[in-house]
């Protein structure tokens, strides 16, 4: 099977470098003629200055975050020439508006048809009703008893399920990815594709472009594309000024012949399995769904794989009727969160979880730059006697992102809350566990980018097995981790703590 390996594909970073290059260039014209015409002519600035203010009681009266509201309008208020350019050019959703009906569209194909019921029974008898109530209402994504959970606290162990699920695929096989890198594991992976398409199964690939810009190049597609698999690019990163850019794909998705389904935090990139090591020991996580449950992460892989470009008109092949006779108890609830919508759904579940939790809740996440709103409820829960642990990586990816997340921690430890810094190196993995009863595990960070702009998704599982897996696993990061609550249980002072303030002030924008 080696025999069948390509090899490896060049990145696009020289790509990327050049469509950054031209943006700054639009950008900086852009502001050059505001400023030259406001120079030029004192009615034009007294216009500007107007347009500004009324610009600022718009965002004001929006129903969105505070974070939101408060950088841009500093922004706006400091420089208005800057401000109004830099507000229009990212700062209005109303530019996704096409790209919202176009998802609107065929989301409604698929939810009305293949998500409209659900298996669970048990109504409010159980304490975590109201999570699934608000899950299945504000989101469409039903609940389901007859879906099997495993839990992955080894993402080598989920990968070589991986290939053994892809090897048995007789009919169909979805993939969408935040970044693949076509390298060893990746490449495993791919043998087992090619003998699948040699046989006459139907192969879909999505990665997003921005995410597998170090990674890819076109090229990899045209190879892919050559043994008989489709693959399209989300959201590729063009030399023209698009609000739209600032939302990725993040999900990870692996639908085989509708029956199985693999999800969590790590992408197909060898980091993730620790056979490269950029930032020390890699820590993720992941799931295996086996059941009627894997409709949900099919409806979105389609959902995407047809706002991209809409191709299919026969949904019901992927959707197969399964007579599945669920091994553990409890509920599943597969879902997706999409950011050009105003619900925030990633955020608002594990603020469900933090409101309701009763003994402890706690979260591993890469990144911590979260609003004040999440910050508040885990801070009153910590004070209500809820034992609330954050924990985060020890060796940063991102320098600058690492110094924001530690500019938040003071807010929390002051009142109880217990912050974590995995020692071995970078903790990906996006989970959470509360009261041994509740746990989510997926692709959504505690941090803007995840909550409020990128395409995300996640399982809420309750009742079952996997459960205690995940806290079997939490303890395994436990103790490979340094407790850093009392070093950070006192406030900044003199020019750090103007530092951290700036950091807090532009991270909504970040």
């Amino acid at each position: 099977m080696s025999k069948r390996f390509d090899d490896s594909t060049k990145n696009s970073i020289g790509r990327l470098v050049f469509v950054a290059l031209i943006i700054l260039i639009e950008i900086a014209w852009l502001l050059f003629m505001v400023f030259y015409f406001n120079q030029m002519n004192t009615w034009v600035s007294a216009l500007t200055n107007v347009l500004a203010i009324a610009l600022v009681l718009e965002i004001v009266s929006k129903h969105t975050n505070a974070a939101f509201k408060l950088s841009w309008v500093i922004l706006i208020l400091l420089s208005p020439y800057a401000g109004l350019v830099l507000y229009l050019i990212a700062g209005r959703s109303a530019l996704t508006k096409k790209k919202r009906e176009k998802l609107d569209s065929v989301e409604n194909k698929l939810f009305s048809k293949y998500l409209n019921n659900s298996s669970f029974e048990k109504g409010d008898e159980v304490p975590y009703y109201s999570q699934l109530r608000y899950i299945r209402d504000d989101s469409g994504y039903p609940v389901y008893d007859d879906t099997e959970v495993k839990f992955y606290g080894d993402t080598n162990k989920a990968l070589d399920d991986i290939i053994k699920a892809i090897s048995r695929a007789k009919k169909f096989i979805f993939m969408e990815y935040h970044a693949i890198e076509d390298a060893e594991a990746f490449g495993r992976i791919k043998a087992a594709l090619y003998d699948c398409a040699d046989r006459g199964v139907e192969i879909r690939i999505i990665y997003d472009d921005l995410g597998s810009v170090s990674f890819l190049s076109p090229v990899f597609n045209r190879k892919l594309e050559n043994h008989g698999i489709q693959c399209r690019v989300f959201n590729p990163i063009m030399p023209v000024i698009n609000v739209f850019m600032n939302n990725r794909d993040h999900r990870k998705i692996t639908v085989i012949d509708g029956k199985v389904g693999f999800t969590g935090g790590y992408n197909l990139a060898d980091e993730y399995f620790n056979i490269t090591h950029p930032y020390g020991e890699w820590k993720d996580s992941g799931l295996r769904l086996r059941g009627n449950g894997v409709k949900s992460l099919t409806v979105q892989f389609l959902e995407m794989w047809n706002t991209i470009k809409t191709t299919d008109k026969d949904f019901d092949k992927y959707f197969p009727d399964l007579e599945y006779i669920n091994k553990s108890t409890g509920c599943v609830v597969p879902y997706g969160d999409c950011p050009l919508d105003d619900i925030y759904l990633g955020e608002n579940v594990y603020m469900n979880m933090i409101n309701s939790a009763e003994r402890y809740i706690w979260f591993t996440t890469p990144y911590l730059i979260i609003s004040d709103e999440m910050s508040r409820a885990l801070n009153l829960a910590s004070k209500r006697g809820v034992d609330v642990r954050i924990f985060t990586p020890g060796i940063p990816d991102k320098k600058f992102v690492y110094q924001m997340t530690r500019s938040y921690y003071y807010q929390l430890v002051k009142n109880g809350v217990r912050i974590y810094e995995y020692t071995p190196g970078f903790l990906h993995s996006k989970q959470c566990i509360c009261d041994d009863r509740m746990a989510i595990v997926g692709t959504i960070n505690l941090d803007y980018r995840s909550l409020y702009f990128h395409f995300e998704n996640a399982v809420f599982f309750a009742d079952c097995d996997a459960v205690l897996d995940v806290k079997v696993d939490f303890e395994e990061i436990m103790s490979k981790c340094c407790e850093v609550t009392e070093k950070y249980n006192k406030s900044d002072s003199g020019l750090r703590l103007l530092y951290n303030r700036i950091l807090r002030l532009i991270a909504p924008l970040m």
